[in-house]
């Protein structure tokens, strides 16, 4: 470990300078990273991270590690489980969404990659559909089936109070969200080898 452990939290003025001097973690979901991600990030989705254990301790052992997400909400959860791991970690604040608002670039990898909506703008995606097919098929079909947005804007207050949400856990299943084998194997021997 270093003798200087990082702060748990980051802002994007702190690192700038630094950047070239941390492993950085993006721990969004393969399409999410391939829409723009800090320079030199590697991606390890948040569902990956225990699989990584290993090679992120490994990564630690040479210097210190930080953890994106899009604001800072999943790469907190990652920091967590790193720091009950005893691997030492900090987060970006407010992730790269702050990053490029502070008129910083982000890399997009070669056009094979593929891109897709941030995981908030799935999930808003995904709710504001099932609340109108809700109230539509209330309306046309039975109105025991308007339910459908009742549960939805329930899961959303749930999200809300408890700072998790289930519906992303769901999205990131999907396959646009889900690395290929190969480009996570890749990103463990990136970590081992330094």
């Amino acid at each position: 470990m270093t003798a200087s452990p990082v702060p748990s939290a980051l802002a994007t003025d702190q690192i700038h300078g630094l950047l070239h001097r941390l492993t950085v973690i993006d721990v969004r979901t393969p399409g999410e990273y391939a829409s723009g991600h800090l320079p030199g990030a590697l991606n390890i989705p948040l569902d990956q991270v225990r699989r990584a254990l290993p090679d992120i301790r490994h990564a630690a052992g040479r210097g210190d590690v930080l953890v994106v997400c899009a604001s800072g909400g999943r790469s907190q959860n990652a920091c967590a489980l790193l720091t009950e791991q005893g691997i030492p970690a900090a987060t970006l604040t407010g992730g790269t969404a702050a990053w490029a608002a502070a008129g910083h670039d982000l890399h997009r990898p070669a056009p094979r990659a593929r891109a897709t909506w941030a995981m908030e703008r799935q999930v808003r995606f995904t709710a504001g559909t099932l609340v109108l097919l809700g109230l539509a098929l209330g309306l046309l079909v039975h109105p025991a089936l308007q339910l459908v947005s009742a549960a939805t804007a329930g899961g959303l207050v749930f999200s809300a109070l408890t700072d998790t949400c289930g519906m992303a856990a769901l999205l990131a299943g999907l396959p646009h969200n889900r690395p290929r084998p190969a480009d996570l194997d890749a990103t463990l021997t990136a970590l081992r080898s330094g």
